[in-house]
């Protein structure tokens, strides 16, 4: 599991994760992952196009820091989760929790959008 964090020209934080988010790899994601994500008031794309699997315990991951940005003001957009990946946060009901696009620029505008003063 691998995961960067970079702050785009717009102002997005694109977080890319690629590997399998299971249960060893959210373990080790979830502190790093929370200061970068859920202390800021920030637009932040989770780029998810190599993340080949996902747990419940991944999807807690998402979910919880997703709701923290949103406490501070900022927005959560997945983008390009893989097929399977997709199926999985569909069935659980990401679809009306986090926002998922497979564009790019369409992930970043949603997050951008999504913002509150």
């Amino acid at each position: 599991m691998n995961f960067d964090v970079v702050t785009l020209e717009t102002g997005v934080v694109k977080v890319t994760v690629d590997g399998r988010l299971d249960m060893d790899a959210a373990i080790k994601l979830e502190n790093p992952f929370t200061f970068q994500v859920a202390t800021i008031k920030a637009p932040v794309v989770v780029d998810m196009s190599a993340v080949d699997f996902i747990a419940s315990i991944g999807m807690r991951l998402l979910l919880k820091n997703a709701k923290a940005l949103q406490g501070r003001g900022g927005k959560m957009v997945l983008y390009h989760p893989m097929p399977f990946v997709r199926e999985a946060l569909r069935v659980a009901g990401f679809e009306t929790l986090i926002p998922m696009h497979d564009d790019f620029e369409a992930a970043c505008s949603d997050a951008l959008a999504g913002m509150t003063a």
